[in-house]
C-alpha cells in the first residue's frame, strides 16, 4: 500500500438532493471543521467555482473526491475502469410511487400489465433517470408476478423540459402513456401540481428487493487513490458522516430544515417524500443484506445494458475504513455545541 506524506490541499465531496450524512455534515460545518487543522480545504463538487468539474460526480474521476450518492452512476463509474471503492451503504426509503392519470381508475401493481409505461432518455453520459425509471416499474411489476414484457415501454424524449419528470408527466397528461415512476420530495410536488394519482406505493411493497433503485441501497464511494495515500484522512472523514449520523437522530426537525435545503423541495414535498424515522437511518454500512441488494441492481443495470462490464460487489467493497471510522467516532462523540450553520451552500 502506497503511503504519501504530502497532504492534498483540498478534499472534495459531492452528494445528491437527498438524505445524506454527508449534507448533514456539511450544513453543521463538521468536514470543514475536521480537516481545518491540516491546511485541507473541504469544498462542496457543487458549489465548487464554474471551473470545477462537475460531472465528477458521475465519472468520479476525481482522486480526492468523497461520492454519496446514487448506486448507478457509481456503478457506472467501476464499470468503467475507474479506480473507486466502496465504503458504505445506506437505505433511505424515498418515496417511489408509479402514477396514472387522475381518473384513470388504475391501482395496484397487478393493474399495470399491458399498459403503457413511460421510459425517459436523456442525453446524458450515464442516463441514470432512465434506468431508475426501469428499475422502478420492474420493481412494482415484479411484485406482482409480471415482468417489464408484460407492459408497453414508451420512449419518452426528455432533454430540454424544465422540471425533474416533466416530460413524463407531460406524455402523462396528453395521455401517450398510462403510467409514470417518480421519487423523492419534487415528485411528490410535480404530482400535486398536476393532478395525477398514485396507483402503486412502491414503498409500501413489504419485500426489499421491489424498492431497490438508484437511491436503495445509495453508495459512499471514495478514489482508490486516496484509500492509499492517506487512509486517515478517509476514516476521518467517515466518522465525521458517522458523527453526523447520530446527531441527526436526536434531530428531527433539524433534518427537515436540511433536506428542504438539499432538495430544494418544500415541506410538504419532504414531509410526503420521507417517512417519519427518516433522521434514524442516516448511517451507513457495509452489511451482507445491503451488499446483496446492490449486487442485485449491478446484475439488472447490466442487463439493461447501462454497464459496459460487470462490478463484482463484493470485492469492490472495503470495509476496513468504516470499521476504523467507528473506532474514530467513538473517541470523539458528537460536539455538544457546533456554530450556526451556514447551509448547504457553503464551500
Amino acid at each position: 500500500m502506497t503511503r504519501s506524506a504530502v497532504l492534498p490541499r483540498t478534499l472534495w465531496f459531492t452528494r445528491c438532493p437527498v438524505p445524506t450524512a454527508t449534507g448533514i455534515a456539511a450544513d453543521r460545518q463538521w468536514l470543514s471543521d475536521e480537516f481545518a487543522s491540516d491546511g485541507i480545504a473541504v469544498r462542496s463538487l457543487q458549489d465548487a467555482d464554474p471551473d470545477a468539474d462537475r460531472g465528477a460526480h458521475f465519472t468520479h474521476a476525481l482522486p480526492g473526491l468523497f461520492r454519496e450518492g446514487g448506486n448507478v452512476p457509481a456503478l457506472w463509474a467501476r464499470s468503467r475502469g475507474e479506480r473507486t471503492r466502496l465504503i458504505g451503504l445506506t437505505w433511505i426509503e424515498e418515496r417511489q410511487a408509479v402514477l396514472v392519470a387522475p381518473g384513470s381508475g388504475i391501482r395496484g401493481a397487478g393493474a399495470l400489465r399491458g399498459l403503457r409505461l413511460a421510459v425517459p432518455s436523456h442525453t446524458l453520459a450515464i442516463d441514470f433517470w432512465r434506468a431508475m425509471a426501469l428499475r422502478g416499474f420492474e420493481g412494482a411489476l415484479g411484485s406482482a408476478g409480471l415482468t417489464l414484457d408484460d407492459a408497453a415501454l414508451v420512449d419518452v424524449p426528455a432533454d430540454g423540459h424544465h422540471g425533474q419528470w416533466a416530460a413524463e408527466l407531460d406524455a402523462l397528461r396528453r395521455g401517450d402513456v398510462d403510467a409514470v415512476y417518480v421519487k423523492g420530495a419534487l415528485a411528490v410536488e410535480a404530482a400535486r401540481r398536476t393532478g395525477a394519482e398514485v396507483a402503486v406505493e412502491l414503498d409500501e411493497l413489504p419485500d426489499r428487493r421491489f424498492r431497490v433503485n438508484n437511491g436503495t441501497p445509495r453508495p459512499i464511494t471514495v478514489h482508490q487513490q486516496l484509500l492509499d495515500d492517506h487512509p486517515g484522512l478517509v476514516d476521518r472523514f467517515l466518522a465525521v458522516l458517522l458523527r453526523a449520523a447520530d446527531w441527526a437522530t436526536g434531530q428531527p426537525a433539524e433534518v427537515d430544515r436540511i433536506l428542504g435545503a438539499e432538495t430544494g423541495a418544500g415541506a410538504d414535498g419532504v414531509a410526503g417524500a420521507y417517512r417519519p424515522g427518516t433522521h434514524l437511518t442516516l448511517h451507513p454500512d457495509l452489511s451482507a443484506e445491503r451488499l446483496g441488494l446492490l449486487a442485485e441492481q449491478e446484475t439488472a443495470l447490466r442487463a439493461h445494458g447501462f454497464l459496459p462490464e460487470p462490478v463484482d460487489v463484493t470485492a469492490w467493497a472495503d470495509p476496513a475504513p468504516l470499521r476504523r471510522a467507528a473506532a474514530l467516532a467513538r473517541l470523539h462523540p458528537v460536539p455538544t455545541s457546533t456554530p450556526e450553520p451556514r447551509g448547504p451552500l457553503s464551500p
